[in-house]
């Protein structure tokens, strides 16, 4: 099966229509690596000790940035640590958003399946897919909006080309 490739419109920005195009989500495309491994914790330090004490902050910021800010990450994280409180099984809900990331990014589910990677390793999963939107151009601090703000203000992102509309 073939890949669908973006419309010729998505190679160059629209400059005759003076919109900006985000530079942050890729849909569509030849499929990529993820940047780094699902055991490099410590190649981010500061975030894989947060993500140890507190993995519900990692996860909401994951899911903000994956939702393209129709979830906050506030409230992501909130129902990440209620289900991990009350199942003691967080990677049933985390391991969603995972998947969801691969599929924008068209990451391979590799080492194994997405629950599988987020029950035996939920902080190493955790930090890998924070470390990816790290690399594809997001600051995680900044959340969704402040990222699209950023990069509207000619702040510019490292990442590949959107293909797809933005929820606001």
């Amino acid at each position: 099966m073939e890949l669908p490739h973006p419309p010729p419109e998505y190679d160059q920005p629209p400059a005759a229509t003076g919109i900006p195009m985000p530079a942050l989500q890729v849909q569509g495309g030849a499929p990529s690596e993820w940047s780094s491994g699902l055991f490099d914790c410590f190649s981010d330090v500061p975030n894989c000790c947060l993500t140890c004490w507190c993995p519900c902050i990692t996860f909401g910021r994951i899911v903000e940035i994956v939702d393209k800010g129709s979830t906050s990450s506030g409230a992501s994280g909130t129902w990440f640590a209620l289900v991990a409180g009350v199942t003691g099984c967080s990677c049933i809900y985390s391991r969603i958003y995972r998947s969801r990331m691969r599929t924008q990014y068209m990451l391979p589910e590799s080492p194994c399946g997405d629950f599988l990677v987020h029950c035996c390793c939920e902080a190493c999963a955790l930090c890998q897919e924070y470390r990816e939107l790290q690399h594809r151009g997001f600051d995680m601090s900044l959340g969704w909006n402040g990222n699209m703000e950023k990069q509207n203000n000619g702040q510019g992102m490292a990442a590949a080309p959107f293909v797809g509309g933005m929820n606001r």
